[in-house]
């Protein structure tokens, strides 16, 4: 029973009693059923004053109640001129208006996070109670090569290629380092945030390719150029000594003379080769930056082909082309872009060796350049040290070819992959 009711009831019982009493005395005592019918009007009256007092702070209440549990903070109440309800809808007032004032911090709060974790290069993966991808920033969707609509209800061990191991791994304590295809390189972070009382886990992906190909290039450049100025020094002296020798031949016998200038030329020759071999590795540290201009990715891809044509004749290795039917035209260094052309082209067909196909695919949109070929898959192990300087699957090779594609594509800011897709075929694929 509520109090309301109570009340009610209390009133009636009352007024029910004073009634009864008037009603006996009216014959008897006229003037004391007069005094208790203006007792019983008065009482009357100062019920319904009571009501009312009681009634309103009642309504005010469950109206303000009813506004809290709809989150309907901007209500309030005007002061009615009553002390007792004047302090209550003061205190109510008080309270709405902190309400109203913490939720709107709240939401500030939250919306420039939601804004600093969609605007960082970094990505996040959000994760539900049960460990599930809940939520996906842009970066993530960029690095983990997926939408947002494929990638929310998946558990992070479910994720495709080698993140999905990698995420396993991980713990709060040990980042992961996650390499793809030799070339990106990232790192792999877990950490926990309380929500409504329990944890939940984030994981942070970020992106290490530049700043540890930087680091290498730096490397790599200071150690090739002492090389290559220690060997040209010492080549250019011992050929021009080597050279000088040749005066003495004739003060041979004569029988020793062609063993003498076979071994110099022998030693001239050899010193070349390593002059040749080491401006090989100083052309690489000497890439300038490129200078952009419009140009047609169509006919670099001929002229490409023009320069293969007699070795592809000779490895009976047969060229296809699937271009867009429009030029593609991009802003690119056009020389530094050929270059790497002819050194995509040229391993294909070297991977191919004998009897091959090779395909040449463009797209406008988007812009896009895919070579593929036929020849044997790249193995796993061999797919994770791709583009490592200095790195070679050939018995003599030299590992600048990739090296030098990948400067010269991360210098044009152009995404790139090398890898064996599911038809087994071998695809370079460079997004302009």
């Amino acid at each position: 029973m509520t109090l309301r009711v109570k009340f009610l009831l209390f009133v009636v019982i009352i007024h029910a009693v004073l009634i009864v009493l008037a009603g006996q005395v009216m014959r008897t005592n006229a003037p004391l059923f007069v005094g208790l019918e203006v007792l019983l009007l008065g009482s009357i009256w100062l019920t319904v004053q009571l009501y009312r007092g009681f009634v309103r702070p009642f309504q005010l209440i469950a109206a303000g109640t009813a506004a809290i549990r709809a989150r309907d903070f901007s209500m309030k109440f005007i002061p009615v001129g009553q002390r007792e309800m004047d302090q209550l809808i003061g205190v109510y007032n008080h309270m709405i208006e902190e309400l109203r004032k913490e939720r709107i911090t709240q939401h500030e709060k939250s919306y420039l996070l939601e804004s600093l974790i969609r605007a960082s290069p970094a990505g996040v993966l959000l994760l539900s109670f049960d460990g599930c991808i809940e939520g996906v920033n842009p970066a993530a969707e960029r690095i983990l090569a997926q939408p947002a609509q494929e990638l929310l209800g998946q558990l992070p061990t479910q994720l495709p290629g080698h993140w999905g191991p990698a995420l396993a791994a991980l713990t709060d304590e040990e980042p992961r380092v996650v390499q793809l295809s030799g070339l990106q390189t990232y790192r792999a972070s877990s950490s926990r945030f309380i929500d409504r009382g329990f944890q939940r886990r984030f994981i942070v992906l970020e992106e290490l390719t530049q700043e540890l190909i930087q680091q290498e290039k730096k490397a790599y450049e200071k150690l090739i150029r002492m090389m290559s100025h220690e060997v040209n020094n010492s080549i250019g002296a011992i050929n021009s000594l080597l050279q000088s020798f040749q005066y003495y031949a004739p003060q041979l016998a004569p029988d020793d003379q062609p063993d003498f200038r076979e071994a110099l030329d022998v030693a001239i020759t050899r010193n070349t080769h390593l002059a040749n071999f080491t401006a090989g590795f100083a052309n690489l540290v000497r890439l300038p930056p490129p200078q952009p201009q419009p140009a047609n990715v169509h006919e670099l891809l001929s002229a490409t082909e023009r320069l293969l044509h007699v070795q592809a004749e000779r490895r009976r290795i047969r060229w296809h082309w699937h271009l867009a039917p429009e030029p593609l035209v991009a802003s690119l260094d056009p020389l530094q872009l050929e270059q790497a052309l002819l050194n995509i082209c040229k391993n294909a067909q070297e991977a191919i060796g004998e009897e091959g196909n090779i395909w040449v695919r463009t797209s406008l949109h988007p812009p896009q350049i895919c070579i593929e070929n036929d020849g044997p898959g790249i193995a796993p192990e061999t797919q994770q040290r791709l583009f490592t300087p200095f790195f070679s699957t050939k018995r003599d090779g030299q590992g600048i070819g990739l090296t030098l594609i990948r400067d010269i594509l991360l210098q044009h800011n152009f995404r790139f992959e090398l890898a064996t897709q599911s038809t087994g075929r071998t695809a370079f694929t460079i997004w302009l």
